[in-house]
């Protein structure tokens, strides 16, 4: 079974992206435009630059060991040197005149090369529509710093390893930094929601150990007959001191976070074109059609039948 944090990204299907490994020399600034259902990461693997991003005050400098997460993929730039608002150029147009072709180093910049600013860069993906608190509340940018260090041993050597194999010339090497990325983003959350931060967010719950113990519970089995009784029992709280506690770090009661999940799990499933009404009620923890269908309509603003119709035309689209 998936640990907690572990089933909400593998159930809002995130894959990652690798798309650049950037070779900057000032003064450079690059636009990145704003992009849906994803999330973004830079990772300084050498040298320093300045991040802007929409609806953050202020620009935040990275330094050579940070990472940088724009968790909703916000528009933002990239930018060292003077004069950013004349350096920073769209990414398409930085792209053109580049010459990058897709692979290799993204080799961009003035003439000053002993200031190369070498970044990681990449993306990851989430099914279009899918939907978890956690995401969704996530602030515009996270910056960790010094992020190799801090995050031990594993996540220095996992970062030096990405950098030696994001486009280079070994078997195998895309593949193994796609890979990594993605352990990238679950350890970066993880330390964001064990931070002091969370609770400003509307995200306390993942980090106090009793209520964090129901939520692992609810997600190992969550079409269990789940009430705020028995998941104030797995915490080891009374009722009242549950739901009280649950409310105040989430914003939401304790059901309306099992029926905003439970219905996560039925859009999945309803977009399998093999799986019933019925089977979908089952695992979302319903014993009737007919309770599952009125939740879900109140949940989601359509019918199980509605939301399949409209996915099996998304499809044909595409």
């Amino acid at each position: 079974m998936l640990d907690l944090l572990s089933d909400i990204l593998t159930n809002l299907s995130m894959r990652g992206t690798l798309y650049f490994r950037t070779s900057f020399t000032k003064p450079w600034g690059v636009a990145v435009p704003n992009y849906e259902n994803v999330a973004r990461f830079h990772f300084a693997h050498r040298g320093s630059c300045l991040v802007r991003v929409a609806g953050v005050a202020e620009p935040v400098a990275i330094e050579q060991g940070d990472l940088v997460i724009i968790p909703h993929g916000s528009s933002h730039d990239l930018y060292c040197g003077h004069d950013p608002d004349r350096t920073i150029m769209p990414l398409d147009a930085v792209l053109e005149k580049s010459g990058f072709k897709g692979s290799g180093v993204l080799v961009y910049g003035g003439e000053e090369p002993q200031s190369e600013t070498q970044l990681i860069c990449g993306h990851f993906a989430f099914e279009p529509g899918a939907r978890h608190v956690l995401m969704e509340r996530l602030p515009p940018l996270i910056h960790l710093k010094n992020y190799g260090e801090a995050a031990g041993r594993w996540m220095e050597a996992t970062l030096r390893v990405i950098g030696e194999e994001t486009g280079g010339h070994k078997m195998g090497g895309d593949l193994i930094a796609l890979k990594m990325s993605e352990a990238i983003l679950a350890q970066a959350i993880r330390s964001f929601i064990e931070g002091d931060n969370a609770p400003e967010w509307g995200l306390g719950a993942f980090s106090d150990p009793h209520l964090c113990r129901a939520l692992d519970a609810f997600h190992k089995a969550p079409s269990q007959s789940w009430t705020v009784e028995t998941l104030a029992k797995t915490a080891g709280m009374s009722r009242t001191s549950f739901a009280v506690q649950f409310q105040k770090l989430m914003q939401l009661t304790p059901m309306e976070y099992v029926t905003g999940w439970r219905m996560e799990i039925a859009k999945k499933r309803l977009s399998q074109p093999s799986t019933s009404l019925s089977d979908a009620a089952e695992c979302a923890g319903y014993a009737s059609d007919s309770a599952f269908t009125r939740a879900f309509k109140k949940e989601t603003g359509q019918t199980p039948a509605e939301f399949r119709r409209h996915q099996i035309s998304v499809r044909s689209e595409a």
